[in-house]
């Protein structure tokens, strides 16, 4: 049976929402989100891969990270973590930064919840853009195809995850 994907973009509230159900405990669904070295294993498209410079995962705490293509193009990103309550909850202020860490504003809060029933694990993750502007910028990139991957990757991964 498939799991529930809800991919939906509001351009009045410049909101992205995006539901993802898995077949995991939400503990470990959890850690994939919020540990960089189970993070760094599904956080890109495929072929591209997920690279993090640095990982501090706290409130006022940061990930700085790039995505890296395979032919060793390197996109950088910077999330700032603005509210965390454990297992249910955290907030980010996300923007695409140089390699020396400096953001290219503006930028998008992402709001990700977490909640678990029958043993399968459900996120809600909204997304709200600074600008119109920015937002459509994201979906010409190709953001909802690259992130149905990216889900896709860690669906395949919480699937090995499970079994050890």
């Amino acid at each position: 049976m498939e799991n529930l994907f809800d991919f939906t973009v509001d351009k009045a509230t410049k909101t992205v929402t995006i539901v993802k159900e898995f077949a995991a405990e939400l503990p470990l669904v959890w850690d994939a989100y919020t540990k960089q070295e189970i993070l760094d294993q599904w956080w890109a498209p495929k072929p591209w891969a997920s690279k993090t410079k640095v990982m501090n995962f706290e409130e006022g705490g940061r990930r700085f990270y790039a995505m890296v293509s395979p032919e060793g193009l390197e996109h950088w990103a910077l999330q700032k973590y603005t509210s965390i309550t454990p297992k249910t909850n955290f907030k980010l202020y996300n923007s695409f930064a140089d390699q020396d860490e400096n953001p290219q504003l503006p930028g998008s809060e992402w709001d990700l919840n977490f909640s678990e029933q029958n043993a399968n694990t459900k996120v809600l993750i909204t997304i709200y853009n600074e600008s119109l502007e920015r937002m459509e910028q994201m979906i010409e990139m190709g953001f909802k195809e690259g992130f149905t991957m990216t889900l896709k990757s860690l669906e395949e991964l919480l699937a090995t995850l499970s079994q050890k």
